[in-house]
């Protein structure tokens, strides 16, 4: 299996808020150096290598992680406790992962 992580660059520079808390969330959890790649997707430049694989896999929120088996076969996760769960069985917080599904539904805000 090899894991790669797609982290977002702003328009202005600014490292991506949610991306920033997710790579804080699998240091916390040990699992960071389960990850074998980390790959940028910078506003700036749309032939950034990240760019290019949220493009390829119709992904339009960051961060998200690509996930390929021995097969080659690609899975998509765009939710970090969803993501954690089905690759490492483990499973976040309540409020992990209620903020993750508020976050990645920007439809929805806090009541």
């Amino acid at each position: 299996m090899h894991i790669t992580l797609v982290k977002k660059i702003l328009a202005d520079g600014s490292p991506c808020r949610k991306c920033q808390q997710v790579e804080s969330r699998l240091v916390e959890a040990g699992l960071l150096d389960k990850i074998d790649s980390i790959v940028i997707a910078d506003e700036r430049d749309t032939d950034s290598a990240g760019m290019l694989l949220a493009t390829k896999h119709q992904v339009k929120q960051a961060p998200f992680f690509i996930v390929r088996d021995e097969q080659g076969n690609e899975t998509i996760h765009t939710v970090y406790f969803r993501f954690i769960k089905e690759i490492f069985n483990r499973n976040a917080s309540e409020s992990e992962a209620a903020a993750d599904i508020l976050d990645s539904s920007p439809d929805m805000d806090y009541i």
